[in-house]
This record gives structure tokens, sequence and C-alpha cells, in this order.
């Protein structure tokens, strides 16, 4: 059932990019209802899997193809869109894909993405509640922020509308630096993958000490 849930993020994530891209206002405003919908799911499969006791390998590694899935489609959107710069999805798409190639080695052996982790700092910025609750409230907050403004961009370019094109340059300058404290929290969780991957000083000494004899 959990795995379910998060395959069934697909169809509403695409549900909700085909609406971002419609010109009417109401149209626009179901794809913010979608997105809340989509994230919410994300947290529903992991109480879903908690409760039925149906946590794995396959599923984490679902999940987090889900949400890689979720990020770089609206980021990219976004960015598409003119409502942030692209440099934005650049850096997400490097970032996915360095991390997930590391990831990939742990899966192999049988160990979920977020237990992978060799130190207590890179396990805690990596897989903790804390960090992973408040990088996941960035981008909701990002994603349903940028997505209401395009929203009022479409009502202020009504003749007539109550919206000014001031008001919407506003939040758009609001979820411009949401989205940049989402790209800070992407990196730092990102870092302990990298650097725990790098070889150790003591790897390379064995190696010469091999070379040697």
């Amino acid at each position: 059932m959990a795995n379910l849930i998060t395959i069934a993020r697909f169809p509403v994530l695409v549900a909700a990019v085909l609406l971002l891209y419609t010109a009417a206002p109401l149209t626009r405003l179901i794809s913010v209802v979608l997105l809340v919908v989509l994230i919410g799911l994300d947290t529903l499969d992991g109480v879903v899997a908690r409760a039925r006791n149906e946590t794995s390998l396959m599923g984490s590694v679902l999940d987090i193809m889900a949400d890689r899935a979720v990020e770089l489609v609206l980021w990219v959107c976004y960015a598409d869109l003119r409502l942030i710069p692209v440099a934005i999805p650049i850096v997400f798409v490097l970032r996915g894909t360095v991390v997930d190639s590391l990831r990939s080695v742990t899966v192999r052996v049988g160990k979920a993405p977020f237990k992978g982790m060799r130190s207590r700092t890179g396990a805690w910025l990596v897989g903790s509640p804390l960090m992973r609750t408040t990088y996941g409230l960035s981008k909701f907050v990002s994603f349903t922020g940028l997505a209401l403004t395009h929203v009022l961009g479409a009502c202020a370019a009504q003749p007539g509308s109550h919206v000014s094109g001031e008001s919407v340059r506003s939040l758009l300058a609001v979820f411009a630096v949401t989205s940049w404290v989402a790209v800070g929290l992407c990196l730092l969780r990102g870092l302990p993958v990298i650097i725990e991957a790098l070889p150790s000083p003591s790897t390379y000494q064995g190696t010469r000490r091999s070379t040697m004899r």
C-alpha cells in the first residue's frame, strides 16, 4: 500500500504541471491544490509504511525516486515559467545526480539510502527528522508559494483586476528567498554523502604499500 501511494505521486505531478501552464487563474489554482496533495502523499506513504510494517529497501528507494522527480520537474518548470533563476534547477540536477549515484553504492549492499552514513554529523544532516522536516518545509513553501504567485500573475493580467503587478513581484521575491533556502539545505544535506564517499588518507597509504610490494 505504501509503495502504491508513492507511485501515485507521479500522475498527480503530471496533472499539476499541466495545469501550471494554463492561462486561466482557476486552473492554475487547482494546480496549487494538487501540489499540496502531492506533498501530502509524501508524508502519507511514510505513515502507512510504519503503521502496516511495510518499510523496506525498495520502499526507501521509491520514496527518494519520487522526491527527486517532484523537485526536479517543479524547479525546471518554475525556471521555464521565469518564476526562479535557472541556476536553481541546475544546482538540484547536479546535486541529485552526484548524490544519488553515490547512494546507489549503499543500496547495492542492502542498506537504505539514508542509513549509509558513517559519521554522526553526516547521519544527522542527512537523515535526522529535524533536517528532513526543515528541508521538506522549505520545498513545500517554495513550491506552493511560487504556484500561488503564478495564479496571482494570471489574475493581475486580467482587465479590472484588484491584484497589482507590484504585489505579485513582491511575493515572487519572498518565494525566491525560500527557494534559495531550499538550495542551501539541499547542498548541506548532500555534502556529507560526497565527503564520506571520498577515499580516506589511509586508503591511499594502503594502496601505496600494496603497490610497493
